[in-house]
């Protein structure tokens, strides 16, 4: 293996290749986008910076070359003779030739360790550093602001992983003299923030990285438009952070302690579903026995599709583990060659046996959220919450504070309840969903992880309100505000808990 990948180094670091047709087109194509973004204004004033490694499919990615920009040129009028190579590990293997005066000596780009932490962190294709006017305006509406974030907005589908009803988070690192200073603070922001592929310099500009050029020429539009969106949103007075875009709230909301001393200001409420917005009889006797009794039908329609594929994969990797472990129930799924119908057979078997204990795992909630799916879309099907919730999500709303859903269902069944209740399409209220992916409602450590995607100060700015009171336990180790829900139908609470009780959301 070592032998192989030295042979790969040596080929592709030899002057044959370096001088090759896919290296040249990589310099051409980063002269042609580095015109087209001084028209944009990213690059103006020799400022900003393009890098994209060699597309070769014969190459691992983390080993193909690398062509980068140069530092303090016209970007607009570079041509491919100015382009640095380098390898994989950032050092340069072909430097451009000095031009006569007035032309400064050549100098490598000043924001290469910046590039190298993107492409040896994230195994990025290629990254773009902007000066776009929008991405400095953006940072400085709130000097204070750690990250920029917008939501409810069509073109945040442009951003990897992201989609319309999701919220957008773009960390904010403060700028320094020197861009080569920035490197440690933009590697901490990439690791606090898994789900970015950006990150915002105050007062400065933006780094934008995607798996391929055009991903992230893609993303650096989409961003760039949407930093627009928020100072031309600010300026009118509307607030660009909440799904209503109402206007701009300076109010804060403020909750008295028994002792009359006013706890800290709540900044996000996360809602537990059943039992708390809706009727658990709503989930037992309604959506239970519509993915029990339809499990066969859609199998069985959407079979080869990749979506189901995918569910069908994770259900045999959770059979094959609840076999090992003697969970009651679990019947063997046979290979694929053994015929669509026994698959399907053993499928629907394990799924009737995993309903009928409830169990909260990843493989069933996919593939209920995807029966459902059908079920909201064929007008089978319409979510239901408690009358008093929908009032509540709009005060909340208004007032500034960003309500979150925590569930055991996957994120699309999520959806797919508030998107299609009689009171329309409530999903206007909420910033963003969370399910088991993030961790086991009971335990205390899925509590911090969506503490640290909400971005916070203090784990007591987020108040949890569940039926559970194992997850409110689990909650307030994690350091959240917790009320307990008390509905029709909700289980009993131990005598001596010491949780607050609502009965209705309005007394929240």
């Amino acid at each position: 293996m070592a032998a192989a990948n030295g042979a790969l180094k040596m080929a592709t670091t030899s002057q044959a290749y370096l001088e090759g047709d896919k290296v040249k087109e990589t310099k051409s194509l980063i002269a042609e986008l580095c015109r087209h973004f001084y028209n944009q204004g990213w690059v103006s004033g020799t400022g900003g910076s393009i890098t994209i490694k060699v597309h070769d499919e014969s190459v691992p990615k983390s080993e193909q070359l690398i062509v980068m920009s140069p530092s303090g040129v016209q970007k607009e009028r570079m041509v491919d003779e100015d382009m640095y190579i380098m390898a994989s590990d950032g050092s340069i293997l072909s430097a451009p030739v000095a031009k006569p005066t007035p032309h400064k000596p050549p100098k490598c780009s000043d924001c290469a360790p910046l590039f190298m932490k993107a492409y040896l962190m994230r195994n990025a294709g290629a990254v773009i550093h902007s000066h776009g006017m929008e991405s400095c305006l953006v940072t400085m509406l709130n000097p204070l602001a750690k990250e920029f974030r917008i939501t409810h907005m069509e073109m945040i589908k442009g951003i990897q992983g992201h989609g319309y009803y999701d919220e957008l988070v773009v960390p904010i690192i403060e700028n320094t003299a020197y861009e080569r200073e920035l490197t440690e603070s933009l590697a901490e922001a990439i690791k606090a923030y898994p789900k970015t592929t950006a990150v915002l310099v105050r007062n400065h500009g933006i780094y934008v990285w995607g798996d391929s050029w055009i991903s992230a020429k893609t993303q650096s539009e989409c961003y760039h438009y949407l930093f627009d969106a928020a100072i031309k949103l600010h300026q009118l007075g509307i607030d660009w952070t909440t799904p209503a875009h109402g206007p701009i709230q300076n109010a804060k909301i403020s909750a008295l302690a028994p002792n009359g001393s006013i706890k800290p200001s709540r900044r996000c409420i996360v809602l537990d579903i059943e039992g708390t917005t809706t009727p658990i009889s709503f989930v037992t006797e309604v959506l239970f026995p519509y993915a029990r009794n339809n499990v066969g039908r859609h199998l069985d329609a959407t079979y080869d599709s990749a979506e189901t594929q995918q569910d069908i994969k994770l259900l045999r990797a959770q059979v094959q583990q609840d076999l090992e472990n003697g969970v009651a129930g679990a019947v063997c799924i046979p290979a694929d060659d053994a015929g669509k119908m026994e698959v399907i057979a053993a499928l629907v078997a394990n799924v009737e046996a995993m309903i009928k204990a409830d169990r909260k795992i990843t493989a069933l909630k996919e593939l209920q959220g995807h029966i459902w799916q059908t079920g909201f879309q064929n007008n089978e099907l319409e979510g239901l919450v408690f009358d008093d919730v929908p009032a509540a999500l709009g005060k909340w709303t208004a007032l500034g504070v960003k309500v979150y859903i925590y569930s055991s269902g996957s994120r699309l069944a999520q959806r797919l309840l508030f998107g299609h209740t009689k009171h329309g399409d409530l999903r206007k209220f909420l910033y963003g969903f969370f399910d088991t992916t993030v961790g086991n409602k009971r335990e205390t450590k899925s509590y911090a992880e969506i503490t640290a995607s909400l971005g916070v100060d203090n784990p007591s700015e987020i108040l949890f309100v569940t039926d559970v009171y194992q997850e409110a336990t689990a909650a307030k180790a994690a350091g959240l505000e917790v009320i307990i829900s008390i509905r029709p139908g909700n289980g009993p609470l131990p005598d001596s808990h010491e949780f607050r009780t609502v009965k209705s959301f309005s007394e929240i």
